[in-house]
């Protein structure tokens, strides 16, 4: 055997024979191999896994409605009618569309509609560029 640090590489030139492993009894899996097995005799053990093969979900099915109402003590506050009908005035005084009043707060016609149909969840911010635009008031109490 030569020494450390000679410089010598020892080689091995036996062949190494690999071997195809036998399939055991856990490895019969294979729908062959199980077909083989009837056919010769020999015991197979079969376990029939509950729901399996089935397409189905075995959690429960909730309704998430159900959920969101559980969990939200109420529906959002929408515009109020005094609201509405102030910013719905003040724009006709002006003699604005509701297209032209939305391009001036920077917001889609959509949102002015909304607000004017009492739709809208009140946005403090999109409140405060119409009071701008329109010049009334329309936070806070209004005519109470």
């Amino acid at each position: 055997m030569p020494s450390r640090g000679s410089g010598v590489i020892a080689q091995d030139w036996e062949p190494v024979v690999l071997h195809k492993a036998k399939p055991k009894a856990a490895d019969l899996r294979d729908p062959k191999l199980v077909n083989q097995a009837l056919r010769s005799g020999a015991e197979v053990l079969t376990v029939k896994k509950s729901e399996g093969g089935a397409n189905k979900k075995t959690a429960p099915v909730v309704n998430p409605r159900k959920l969101d109402e559980a969990a939200e003590p109420g529906s959002f506050e929408k515009v109020s009618v005094e609201v509405r009908q102030a910013i719905q005035k003040a724009r006709l005084e002006k003699k604005m569309s509701q297209a032209e009043l939305a391009k001036q707060i920077s917001e889609r016609p959509q949102v002015v509609q909304e607000y004017e149909n009492g739709k809208a969840v009140p946005n403090q911010a999109v409140l405060a560029k119409m009071e701008r635009v329109l010049g009334v008031k329309l936070r806070g109490k209004i005519g109470k």
